[in-house]
């Protein structure tokens, strides 16, 4: 599994990139709100866990571990209120063979908090740290862009999934592969090669 102990020195790098997903600003603030107060109130589990500073005085990263699904949030200090989390889930369509090594980002910011890179570099700091990242069935606009751009630094690549097996693509597919349901994109964290995640994982190549 990843070291996330060890945090790279971009972390705290402010990117001028889209933020991945757009929810309904009513119900975020809510979420938001509870998620903040957790932090904030001892006893609670998410009381104390471990905070990285940023470059920017005003905001700080808070993360944790939870039944091998890694929660990362970014609260804002200064205002006392949470700008957003991006949490590596696991998936249950892959098998236990490649489950150790694969997780699926999924992010919700502030409105106010995008267009600042957050996202960008908390999948930065997982792709860094070894992890290698699975799109979900489905992606937003924002997302795909965002993946795209990770692309130019990490290995990107097109698989198939289904029935707990995963078939690579390549680098590049046709339109029509590319809407199936079945085709995810894949990137590759730092010291990975298609051909060591074949032999770790099992996908056919």
């Amino acid at each position: 599994m990843p070291n996330f102990d060890l945090i790279p020195p971009w972390l705290s790098r402010l990117m001028e990139l889209r933020i991945d997903v757009s929810h309904d600003p009513k119900r975020l603030d809510g979420e938001m709100g509870a998620i903040h107060d957790r932090i904030r109130t001892p006893g609670d589990p998410l009381h104390g866990i471990p905070q990285i500073g940023m470059n920017d005085p005003d905001l700080v990263i808070r993360h944790r571990e939870a039944d091998g699904e890694f929660y990362v949030y970014v609260e804002d200090i200064r205002r006392k209120q949470l700008a957003g989390y991006t949490v590596f889930n696991r998936l249950i369509e892959v098998p236990r063979r490649t489950d150790r090594y694969v997780r699926a980002p999924h992010s919700k910011y502030d409105p106010h908090y995008q267009r600042r890179g957050l996202a960008t570099a908390i999948y930065r700091w997982g792709l860094d740290a070894g992890l290698c990242l699975l799109t979900g069935a489905r992606q937003s606009p924002g997302a795909h862009a965002l993946w795209h751009s990770l692309a130019r630094h990490y290995q990107l690549g097109y698989v198939d999934l289904r029935e707990k097996t995963l078939t690579y693509l390549g680098r590049e597919i046709a339109p029509q592969v590319l809407d199936e349901l079945p085709t995810r994109m894949l990137l590759l964290g730092r010291g990975w090669t298609i051909d060591k995640f074949s032999a770790a994982t099992g996908m056919r190549y």
